[in-house]
């Protein structure tokens, strides 16, 4: 009996190393993504919104020909359109390169 607690401890430590690199390699992966910069375009690129891996907004540059004083509403759209535009390529992004390190598994509490 006491081989085997032994032999259960033994897994549990391996385990606990696992999950302690996987930890250490997703904090790798999200440092790596925030570095990452990726655009989101819309009016054939009148207007560019850019994002890092991390989901989070750098900046957005707007062409001066989008820029209508009479029509605020559509230089509006098309900002949120390509802000959204760079927020769904830095998603697909972040789900590819966190997949690496979970093997595609959702694991909560690791902090993505």
């Amino acid at each position: 009996m006491m081989a085997r607690m032994a032999s259960g401890f033994g897994d549990m430590q391996s385990l606990l190393k696992q999950a302690q690199d996987m930890q250490r390699r997703m904090q790798d992966t999200m440092r790596a993504l925030s570095e990452r910069i990726l655009e989101g375009t819309s009016g054939g690129g009148v207007v560019k919104a850019y994002v890092n891996g991390n989901m989070e907004l750098q900046a957005v540059k707007i062409d001066k020909a989008a820029v209508d004083p009479d029509d605020v509403d559509t230089l509006e759209d098309l900002v949120t359109t390509a802000v959204q535009n760079a927020l769904t390529a830095a998603k697909e992004l972040r789900e590819r390169e966190t997949g690496k390190v979970t093997g595609g598994m959702n694991l909560p509490g690791m902090g993505f």
